[in-house]
């Protein structure tokens, strides 16, 4: 099913006020929710910030009155509607369980749009941030074993592999070096916009929960570890969010962000079997699409342009979540050693230069100990294994991966090396 959202009035931004009761809802249950149920909660708790975070840079730096009073409005609602979206997620759902969904956003999502991206440089892209959340899943699974003694199935519900990808401790760059080349306004499709929107957005939430909530342990290496991935995600954002054209106009944007809400929520709505969820995603799409009225009006307005020239007339599907285990399984076997080349494309670790301005970046950081090393070292110490979720073949593959993803110019002291991973994946995996 498809429609122009250009033409659905969606309800009147005046009448979107709720009472706190509405505002403020039953959270889901974590032991009965569908896992893409709750990807869809979190990446849409992202979406509402990026929104609103716009909204009052917008407001900062656009002239007219009546326009900032009408995104004034709607802001509010986006404020309103992120209360919702991030409190539906349940008090017992503990900081390392809800960042196993993070990161189970994160490849997912990044999968799906990867496959239903029309730009192949933009493609590329999504293939080098893939393998990196797919580490960090991996090194969040074996804290959540660790600290609070669970099966990261448990929140994966067996639709997501968990096993060792680009390792943790090189994805540390120098910040220009992932600075991508950007798609162009006047011939990018839609589709290209909102999934970059979308993504952006993801990326970004993931950071802000990881600096809001990693400090919430006690452990000193979980800490640790939590601020070296916190790091590596503002490194997705600058990456991701270099490829959208800065010769957009505020106003431009901002119809990009209203339309990429009423996408991320008819999506979400058309997914949904979570009854609850479904009403929430329902409800907030056409409040999204009495937004998208205010951007298109302000554009014909301030700009004079039609919106279907920078949206299309249709709706575009940027957040299906399904299971991409073979496809992450392949860019895992054949990119695992990509690297940014600090031109805007990419190489390999072997045709890296001596002088390559991240190896001065990871020399810094890791120069102490990488937390994200010191993970698997702690897991090793404590039950001689890695807690890994993956068919026995993918397992077994572990000590090739990382003899072809690990940097030989720059290693953490603490580097848990090729064979130390032939030992661990000699033990028969754990039955929880």
């Amino acid at each position: 099913m498809t429609f122009n959202p250009l033409e659905e009035k969606g309800i009147p931004v005046e009448k979107q006020v709720r009472s706190w009761h509405d505002i403020v809802k039953r959270p889901f249950d974590k032991h009965d929710i569908d896992c893409y149920s709750r990807t869809r909660q979190i990446l849409m708790n992202g979406i509402e910030v990026e929104a609103w975070n716009f909204k009052h840079n917008f407001s900062r730096s656009f002239h007219d009155a009546e326009a900032r009073k009408l995104i004034s409005l709607s802001r509010r609602i986006e404020d309103m509607q992120q209360t919702t979206v991030n409190w539906l997620t349940p008090a017992c759902q503990s900081v390392l369980e809800t960042t196993l969904g993070y990161e189970q956003v994160a490849v997912d999502l990044t999968a799906w749009l990867a496959q239903n991206e029309p730009d192949e440089y933009v493609k590329s892209v999504y293939d080098m941030g893939l393998l990196e959340d797919f580490d960090h899943l991996y090194r969040y699974s074996q804290w959540a074993y660790m600290v609070h003694g669970i099966d990261p199935d448990n929140i994966l519900q067996g639709m997501t592999d968990v096993v060792i990808g680009r390792p943790t401790q090189n994805h540390h760059n120098c910040s220009g070096v992932r600075l991508m080349n950007h798609y162009d306004r006047n011939t990018a499709s839609p589709q290209t916009k909102v999934n970059l929107y979308t993504l952006v957005s993801g990326e970004q939430q993931t950071h802000n929960f990881y600096a809001e909530h990693g400090m919430m342990y006690a452990n000193d290496d979980l800490r640790r570890t939590y601020g070296e991935i916190c790091d590596v995600e503002e490194e997705h954002v600058t990456m991701y969010e270099s490829l959208i054209d800065p010769n957009e106009t505020p106003l431009e944007k901002l119809l990009l962000h209203e339309f990429t809400e009423v996408c991320t929520y008819y999506n979400c709505y058309k997914d949904e079997e979570n009854d609850k969820l479904k009403q929430v995603w329902e409800e907030f799409l056409a409040f999204e699409l009495g937004h998208l009225q205010i951007a298109s009006d302000l554009l014909k307005k301030h700009e004079k342009r039609d919106p279907e020239e920078i949206i299309g007339n249709k709706i575009v599907l940027p957040c299906h979540f399904e299971e991409q285990k073979e496809y992450v399984t392949n860019i895992l076997e054949n990119e695992i050693d990509k690297r940014h080349d600090g031109k805007g494309g990419f190489t390999t670790i072997e045709n890296l230069p001596e002088d390559w301005p991240s190896y001065r970046i990871q020399d810094i950081t890791n120069g102490k100990g990488a937390p994200t090393e010191q993970t698997i070292r702690l897991i090793d110490t404590s039950i001689g294994m890695d807690i890994v979720t993956a068919s026995p073949k993918l397992r077994k593959k572990e000590p090739d991966l990382l003899a072809r993803g690990l940097e030989p110019e720059m290693q953490a002291p603490n580097t848990v090396t090729v064979e130390d991973y032939e030992r661990m994946v000699e033990v028969e995996p754990m039955e929880f």
